[in-house]
């Protein structure tokens, strides 16, 4: 789910909150350079899994989205980053064998 480039940037960003943060929708998607349906179309996807939660609501009578990781979320984004650092150090240990032959 997290590893869709467009997805790992999403909670990337969301993550970098101080936990329970929110950050409005508009600021997000100006942020990583979305259209606002790409936006809405990848935030229901990590919704649906349980990362991310929505909220709507107005602020002066203007309708508003905020959205934030879930502690669900950012353990699997925590477990991604995990992986990704092993695949680089089992790379650099090949490539470190490589070189001393």
């Amino acid at each position: 789910m997290i590893h869709q480039p467009t997805r790992l940037r999403i909670m990337a960003a969301l993550v970098a909150l101080d936990e329970g943060d929110r950050v409005e929708f508009t600021f997000l998607q100006n942020l990583l350079g979305l259209t606002p349906g790409n936006l809405s179309i990848h935030l229901q996807k990590l919704e649906e899994a349980g990362y991310v939660v929505v909220e709507k609501g107005f602020v002066r009578r203007r309708p508003k989205t905020w959205v934030a990781a879930t502690p669900e979320g950012r353990e699997a984004f925590a477990a991604h980053v995990d992986a990704l650092e092993a695949i680089l150090r089992q790379a650099r240990g090949a490539a470190e064998e490589e070189e001393g032959r």
